[in-house]
């Protein structure tokens, strides 16, 4: 629902849609068609080529086992022919067919031939292994010369997995069976009897090296079955039991098929040898014959994004044109709907959008032109109310203090008289500044000065003061009337209300943020914490100027001075106070370092 109501929102998004749909879709339906017919081509390809590899394999075990064969032909010699029928062959007689064999040999095969043998219907036979020798058991006992005895013209090959018909009837001549056996049966020339057996044991290996020797993708292999399905030549590495079975591709008309039951998709295929009727069968994983098919797939996709990527860059583009400048308009509109009215729109052009845009820049240059002169007017009723406020002079103060001049003239105290005079005349003097608002700090130090001179004379017993200031300061300008509030507020808020005698103490000093740091501390009664809070809470709020004035007797109090810090050096500055019950109280104003004096 977002991305709809995104869409619905905006014109650029709504352009954005129709481009990709109609650029984009097209592009991802070529994409699949394309490339369902490069995989079903790969796939075809890889399958054919594989195939044809099973049948290469295979002709090459027909070829072994047709020039193995050959040896076969021993069987029309006669001077076998008279071993197989007399019982009294001389040495010389075996000898002579002990050397027919290894003249074959020469002729017709190679080392893989492990053994020829010839044996008689009675067990008496000669091969090259053990000569002349006599078996313990009637060969006919054994399937494979009676199957010969029946079918006399064809030839047996038993494969590894089936013991040689003479390890069978004597258990001498192979003990590990390692061996593939080639036998038929040997016939009387005249009347086609079957009067012996011919039986050539050659090793297995050289099958396991023709499998192991032809490669199927990167972990694929070949492996070869008998006639029933049962594997009897395994690749290198691997069980028998490990193979999958053989029964499933053998019986296919096409004899291939797709094995999807465990795991990943496995192409499993077979090819018959005609000679031997076994079966080689093929197994590879799917991913890895049409693994080109991969590649084909994975450059149609970077293909189409690539295209989507260039049809979206070139809406861009496009919609920038016409789009962009009622976006950034609306951009501009917001802000100055939330306050921002230097929100002006940069035009270019002479159409519609920037005939709106102009009309816009000048409506938020009234706005700003009505906002400043309503500020500026609030700004200066606040100026009067506060100058107002610091016009008034507490009666109370001035009464207090004429009375105390009338005594000490009374006393003859004429040097007290003098002294509190200059320091009322110093106030009065400061406090008016020919009505200035900004005096230096030195100026307004010896202000605080002169009220403490007078307050020290009317509580000699209970007020004593201290006033630290760096001397580097005092050319800095600062708010006419800001420490002496809260000199004031030391004074009837803390000294008095403690038993004893109290200090007043000013310091003055400046910040690495180059800012004047102003602290006022009194060891008077201090405040409860609660009152502190509700104090600090309070501090920062506005007040009407009537109760700006009842705050501190004689004075305007802590307000007033952090309505003033914050009205003419902004709300980052103001006073901070810090006070504990029966300890005292420390108030600082932190205020910025300015060096001309402005009105």
């Amino acid at each position: 629902m977002k991305l709809i109501d995104w869409i619905a929102s905006s014109l650029r998004a709504k352009l954005l849609t129709m481009f990709i749909i109609l650029t984009c879709v097209p592009l991802i339906v070529v994409g699949l068609v394309s490339y369902k017919k490069s995989f079903n081509t790969v796939y075809g390809n890889s399958k054919a080529s594989s195939m044809i590899a099973g049948e290469q394999l295979a002709r090459d075990i027909d070829l072994l086992f047709e020039d193995t064969g050959k040896l076969l032909e021993l069987g029309n010699d006669p001077r076998v022919l008279h071993f197989l029928f007399s019982q009294s062959d001389t040495y010389s007689d075996a000898k002579d067919i002990l050397k027919t064999m290894d003249a074959y040999l020469d002729t017709y095969t190679d080392e893989s031939v492990l053994n020829i043998s010839i044996i008689n219907l009675y067990g008496r036979g000669i091969s090259e292994r053990r000569g002349v020798f006599q078996l313990d058991k009637n060969p006919l006992r054994n399937p494979h010369f009676v199957y010969l005895t029946n079918h006399p013209d064809d030839i047996l090959n038993i494969p590894p997995t089936q013991s040689s018909p003479l390890d069978r009837l004597d258990g001498f001549l192979y003990q590990n069976s390692n061996v593939i056996s080639i036998m038929t049966a040997v016939k009387q020339r005249i009347t086609h009897e079957v009067i012996g057996f011919i039986v050539i044991d050659i090793d297995d290996s050289v099958v396991s090296r023709s499998i192991d020797g032809t490669t199927l993708g990167e972990s694929g292999f070949f492996y070869v079955a008998d006639a029933n399905g049962v594997p009897i030549f395994s690749p290198t590495g691997r069980l028998a039991g490990q193979l999958p079975s053989a029964s499933d591709v053998i019986v296919q008309s096409d004899r291939h098929y797709i094995d999807s039951s465990h795991g990943k998709p496995k192409f499993i295929f077979s090819a018959q040898s005609p000679r031997t009727g076994w079966h080689i069968i093929g197994y590879v994983p799917l991913q890895e014959i049409v693994k080109e098919a991969n590649s084909i797939r994975q450059m149609i996709i970077i293909s189409v994004i690539l295209s989507i990527m260039f049809a979206i860059t070139l809406h861009f583009f496009i919609s920038s044109k016409l789009t962009r400048p009622v976006q950034l308009l609306k951009n501009k509109m917001q802000l100055a709907a939330s306050g921002y009215l230097e929100a002006k729109v940069i035009t270019s052009g002479k159409d519609e959008i920037a005939n709106l845009s102009n009309s816009f820049n000048t409506m938020l240059e009234k706005i700003k032109h009505l906002l400043d002169q309503s500020l500026k007017e609030h700004e200066a009723m606040k100026k009067a109310e506060l100058r107002a406020l610091q016009a008034q002079i507490n009666p109370h103060f001035l009464y207090n203090t004429l009375d105390s001049i009338v005594w000490m003239a009374e006393a003859g105290r004429n040097k007290q008289v003098i002294l509190l005079v200059e320091a009322l005349s110093k106030l009065f003097r400061i406090s008016l500044s020919k009505g200035r608002d900004w005096i230096t700090l030195e100026k307004e130090i010896e202000h605080v000065h002169s009220y403490l001179i007078i307050q020290q004379m009317r509580y000699r017993d209970i007020l004593d003061y201290e006033i630290d200031v760096d001397p580097a300061l005092n050319g800095f300008s600062i708010l006419k009337m800001t420490v002496q509030p809260i000199v004031e507020n030391a004074i009837y808020h803390g000294i008095k209300n403690k038993r004893g005698k109290g200090l007043v103490r000013i310091v003055g000093c400046s910040t690495p943020e180059k800012e004047i740091l102003l602290m006022v501390e009194d060891n008077g009664a201090g405040m409860s914490a609660e009152r502190l809070e509700a104090l600090q809470r309070n501090l920062k709020a506005q007040l009407l100027p009537e109760e700006t004035g009842k705050e501190v007797s004689g004075g305007f109090g802590l307000h007033n001075v952090e309505q003033r810090i914050s009205l003419y050096y902004g709300e980052q500055y103001g006073v901070t106070v810090e006070s504990t019950a029966g300890i005292g109280t420390k108030v600082m104003i932190r205020i910025p370092m300015r060096e001309e004096l402005s009105q």
